[in-house]
């Protein structure tokens, strides 16, 4: 289904019936990816799943959006439905934007409980490789954006993207290759203590794109506040836990949030 919200038009889909539960996927995924998810949770709730704008078969962001526009576009899209109080499930991406989306004032909506899988939102420290790395990339794609390299070269510069980017960042649009960067950069940690709903962290073993290191950071943070959280780390896994060991995930999912 599509509808507007912000006057972008997004891409959702609902499943079920009772109090609500929406997922929110990662970056570069889309709703149908929680497919089998949706399935299970639908038994009890009414599951929510959307394409974030610039993803899926949603627009994209007419501007550059940071984490917090993308949080704020998120409480708008959730406030369509008149929820009074919600369930938030996301997934590296989607997990940042709900850490996000907790520390905003004045939500319309409780959140009652989340489960964050594989989340992003530690900021990964750099390694003297990792920073060279970078440093060369920039002063290349300066180099051969110049007018005369752009003439002798004209696909210069998504050669060098193909060869030294990431698969998210080459696979994206410019405007999505912007968001990625300014997201990716943005140090999530200090908000982790103004979460306050019941907090489920679901990790896989074999992450390497958000270690298990950072998951036992966040439930760290997260109760030092004084929220109740756990975490469940998923063998034989990695950063698409959920997908990897669907079964064990899923009854993990159904156990927490008491279906069955």
């Amino acid at each position: 289904m599509i509808t507007a919200v912000d006057g972008l038009k997004i891409n959702y889909s609902t499943k079920g019936s009772g109090a609500y539960v929406f997922l929110l996927h990662g970056w570069g995924a889309n709703l149908d990816l929680f497919a089998g998810l949706a399935n299970e949770l639908s038994e009890k709730y009414t599951v929510v799943s959307m394409d974030f704008p610039g993803f899926g078969q949603s627009e994209e962001p007419n501007s550059d959006w940071s984490v917090s526009d993308y949080a704020q576009f998120t409480a708008s899209f959730i406030q369509q439905f008149d929820c009074t109080n919600v369930i938030l499930l996301g997934h590296s991406f989607g997990g940042r934007v709900i850490i996000k989306l907790s520390s905003l004032p004045d939500l319309p909506f409780a959140i009652d409980q989340i489960i964050l899988v594989d989340s992003a939102g530690i900021l990964k420290s750099r390694t003297p490789k990792n920073r060279a790395r970078v440093a060369a990339f920039k002063a290349g794609k300066f180099v051969l954006n110049t007018p005369p390299m752009r003439k002798a070269a004209p696909g210069a510069v998504d050669n060098l993207r193909k060869k030294m980017g990431s698969a998210d960042y080459v696979l994206a649009s410019e405007r999505m290759r912007n968001i990625l960067v300014k997201t990716v950069n943005e140090d999530l940690e200090p908000l982790l203590g103004s979460i306050t709903a019941q907090t489920l962290l679901i990790w896989g073993e074999q992450d390497t794109a958000t270690p298990v290191a950072d998951a036992r950071r966040m439930e760290q943070l997260i109760s030092a506040a004084g929220t109740d959280v756990g975490l469940v780390v998923l063998d034989n896994a990695g950063h698409y836990s959920f997908l990897d060991q669907a079964y064990t995930f899923h009854q993990v999912v159904r156990s927490f949030l008491r279906i069955g």
